[in-house]
C-alpha cells in the first residue's frame, strides 16, 4: 500500500473515544486471532482483518503518541503519524514468527514518530551524521525489539549496526532535542524556584581581581609620578588635560607618558610570565 493510501486509511481510523473499549488481555487475544486468520485468507479478506487489527489497537497508537506531546509538534500530527505507523505494523507483521504483535507494533510506531521529529521538529539540529545514525538506530531498535522480544540495549544496537558504542550513545543522548525548555519552569515538582534562577552568572569582578594580583608587583616598580598618573587616569577618571595641569606638563606629554607607562607594564608582565594580564592592561 502506498504512503498516500496509508495516510487516507489513518484518517479514517476512529479516535480513541470511538475505538473499541476492551481490556489489554482481550485486545491481545483478539489481535492474535485476527492475525492468525490472515494466513491463507484471500487478499480482500486479509485487508478486512488487518483493518480490524488496526482499529482494535488504536489505543496503543494513541498511548505511544501521547508520550511525545509538548515537544514542539502538534498532537494531531503525532496521532496521524502514529496511525500510519500502526497500519504499517499491521501489514508488516508476520504472525508465524512466534512473537506478540505488541512487541512489533510499539517499536514501529515509536520509530515513525522519532523519524517525524527528526525531519520536522528540531530546535537544535545535531550534525548530519548523528541525524542519519538516529534514523538507523530507530530502524534497528524496531528490528531488535521484534527479534529479542524486548527493548535492545545500546551495546546491542551498536553491534547490530556495526557502529561504535560511543557514536550510538551520542545519537541516543541527542534524541529529543526538538523544543527548548522554558527557563521559567520549576526546577522540581515541588519547587517554586525556576530553572533560570539556578543558572549562575559570570563574576565580573574575577577578571579584575586577577589583574590586580598580577599588576601589583609591576606597579610597585614604577616611579612615583607614573603611579600617580595611572591613579588619576584609571581610578579617578581624570582627563589628560586635568592630569597635565596637576603634574605641570602639557596634554601631549601626558598622552606620551601614558603610552610609555602602559608599555612598561606590558613588559613587566611579560617578564613575570603574565601575558594574559598584559593584554588586559592594553584593553
Amino acid at each position: 500500500m502506498s504512503t498516500v493510501a496509508l495516510s487516507s486509511l489513518s484518517r479514517s481510523i476512529p479516535s480513541g473515544d470511538l475505538a473499541p473499549t476492551v481490556s489489554r488481555p482481550e485486545r491481545a487475544e483478539l489481535t492474535e486471532e485476527l492475525l492468525a486468520r490472515t494466513a491463507g485468507a484471500s487478499e480482500e479478506e486479509r485487508r478486512r482483518l488487518l483493518d480490524e487489527v488496526v482499529v482494535l489497537n488504536i489505543g496503543v497508537a494513541n498511548a505511544v503518541a501521547s508520550r511525545y506531546r509538548s515537544r514542539g509538534i502538534p498532537s494531531d500530527d503525532l496521532q496521524q503519524v502514529a496511525y500510519v505507523a500502526l497500519v504499517k505494523a499491521a501489514q508488516g507483521f508476520d504472525p508465524t514468527a512466534g512473537h506478540h504483535f505488541l512487541a512489533y507494533c510499539v517499536p514501529t510506531i515509536r520509530g515513525e514518530i522519532k523519524r517525524y521529529f527528526r525531519d520536522h521538529g528540531w530546535a537544535v539540529r545535531p550534525p548530519r551524521r548523528i541525524q542519519e545514525l538516529q534514523s538507523r538506530i530507530s530502524t534497528a531498535q524496531g528490528e531488535l525489539s521484534y527479534a529479542l522480544g524486548r527493548s535492545p540495549r545500546a551495546s546491542e544496537v551498536a553491534q547490530h549496526l556495526e557502529e561504535s558504542f560511543e557514536d550510538v550513545t551520542e545519537a541516543l543522548a541527542s534524541d529529543g532535542c526538538f523544543t527548548p525548555l522554558s527557563l521559567d519552569r520549576p526546577a522540581g515538582r515541588e519547587s517554586s524556584t525556576s530553572v533560570g534562577e539556578l543558572i549562575g552568572e559570570e563574576d565580573r569582578g574575577r577578571a579584575a581581581a586577577e589583574a590586580r594580583v598580577m599588576l601589583a608587583p609591576v606597579l610597585r616598580r614604577l616611579a612615583e609620578r607614573d603611579r600617580r598618573i595611572l591613579l588619576l587616569r584609571f581610578f579617578h577618571g581624570w582627563t589628560q588635560q586635568e592630569i597635565a595641569q596637576d603634574i605641570g606638563v602639557t596634554q601631549m606629554q601626558v598622552s606620551r607618558l601614558l603610552s610609555r607607562i602602559l608599555s612598561d607594564l606590558r613588559a613587566g608582565l611579560s617578564e613575570d610570565g603574565g601575558r594574559s594580564g598584559g593584554r588586559a592592561v592594553g584593553g
